[in-house]
C-alpha cells in the first residue's frame, strides 16, 4: 500500500468516527430530554430515570435512542407507540416501587395529559 492510499484509508476511518461521534452526541441529548420527560412526569431523579428507560429498551427491543425520541415527543404527540407504553408503565411502577418518587401533578392529571400510561389506560 502506497502512502498516498494509507492516507486515504485513514481519513475514512477519521471520517467515519467523526459521523460515530456526531450520532453520539444527538443520542446523548435526546437520552437527556427523555430522562428529563421522565423525571417530570414520576418525580424520579435523573439516575432512575435513566434505568427506567434503559428497562423499556430492553424489554420492548427496541433502540434506546428510538425509545428516547418516543418519549420526548410524547407530551407533544399525546401518545406513546403501543409496544412502548405498557413497557413504559411497568418500568415506572416498578421504579416507584423501588424508589419511591411521587408525580408533580395528581395521577388523574398525568393520565389525562399523558394517555393513560400511569393508570394502565390505553388509547
Amino acid at each position: 500500500m502506497t502512502q498516498r492510499e494509507e492516507l486515504v484509508e485513514k481519513i475514512e476511518e477519521l471520517q467515519e468516527e467523526v459521523a460515530q461521534l456526531r450520532q453520539a452526541l444527538v443520542s446523548h441529548a435526546v437520552v437527556d430530554q427523555a430522562i428529563g420527560v421522565v423525571m417530570t412526569v414520576s418525580g424520579l431523579r435523573s439516575e432512575q430515570g435513566w434505568e427506567v428507560l434503559r428497562t423499556v429498551s430492553q424489554r420492548t427491543n427496541t433502540k434506546l435512542r428510538d425509545v428516547a425520541l418516543h418519549v420526548v415527543h410524547w407530551p407533544d404527540v399525546g401518545s406513546l407507540p403501543a409496544e412502548i407504553r405498557p413497557a413504559l408503565r411497568i418500568a415506572l411502577a416498578e421504579a416507584h416501587a423501588m424508589y419511591g418518587g411521587r408525580a408533580l401533578v395528581g395521577s388523574d392529571e398525568l393520565c389525562r395529559r399523558y394517555g393513560g400510561v400511569l393508570s394502565g389506560k390505553t388509547q
